[in-house]
């Protein structure tokens, strides 16, 4: 077996440290200055978003997704430029990138779900929304999921796939909403009387708006079963709905009770009926 010399074995190092050298220092110092502009460039297109006032939680992915996408490119760069075959690396790499993708496709729908709700803002974190059968505040819009708080303080974790692809209320996103109440009187009773007592309430009642296009109205709205409908149509301030819709029930009672208004519960006649020779 032939023995390799020190000289032999220092003349290939020097070889290839003279090939391979320059490319290795090279590719160091742009891997260095490349990794430093990407941070800059992150940075930039934060501020710039932060400036126009883009979501939060939004602009951080934005940023974060765009400083991965431009890091895997510089390390594809950096790898070619000390000779790696770049080809059969992103081949693999697509590969990867489809098979965690088949894996996570309940998550992708999640994942870009969240970024159009972010994006085109159908609610923000305050408001207050009703979906898949839930309603609250929203309290977090997070990449994968929103948050919601009911009002007896629950928390609710919606999946935004399902979220976005759905039906979503958005209930105070006016400045203005209208209350909807139906009180029930006798048959017995005087409708217009009882019109006149609803008129009065509503008149009285300083949360509720008065303006031309957003009067109060009250409608005889159904003859029912044991009562006669009539329908409150009252304008108010979004931020005053729940203080109106729960008020007008106690101020219609006292109304009501103070003109002799019956409130009728629900009832049948029974008619019974003798046949002769029975």
């Amino acid at each position: 077996m032939e023995e390799i010399s020190i000289e032999t074995i220092y003349a290939q190092a020097i070889e290839i440290l003279m090939l391979y050298g320059p490319k290795f220092l090279l590719a160091i110092i742009v891997f260095v200055i490349g990794w430093w502009f990407i941070g800059r460039i992150s940075n930039m297109i934060e501020k710039s978003m932060m400036r126009v006032k883009f979501e939060a939680g939004l602009t951080h992915f934005l940023v974060s997704f765009t400083s991965a996408i431009l890091k895997v490119l510089l390390v594809i760069s950096v790898a070619s430029m000390i000779g790696i075959e770049t080809t059969s690396f992103i081949a693999m790499l697509g590969a990867a990138g489809l098979a965690i993708g088949m894996a996570l496709q309940g998550s992708l729908a999640n994942f870009a779900g969240g970024v159009l709700i972010l994006f085109f803002k159908p609610f923000k974190v305050g408001d207050v929304i009703e979906a898949q059968g839930y309603m609250g505040k929203v309290t977090e819009i997070q990449i994968f999921v929103t948050v919601l708080l009911t009002y007896d303080n629950e928390r609710i974790i919606i999946p935004n796939g399902t979220l976005s692809n759905g039906c979503v209320k958005n209930k105070f996103a006016e400045q203005t909403r209208r209350v909807d109440i139906e009180f029930g009187i006798s048959y017995g009773d005087d409708v217009i009387k009882a019109r006149e007592v609803l008129m009065g309430v509503l008149s009285d009642y300083d949360l509720v708006l008065k303006d031309d296009d957003k009067k109060p109205v009250v409608h005889v709205s159904q003859h029912g079963d044991s009562h006669i409908g009539m329908l409150v149509w009252a304008w108010v301030e979004s931020e005053h709905y729940w203080p109106v819709y729960f008020g007008l029930f106690e101020r219609v009672k006292i109304a009501f009770d103070k003109e002799n208004i019956t409130i009728p519960f629900p009832q049948r006649d029974v008619h019974i009926h003798q046949f002769p020779g029975k």
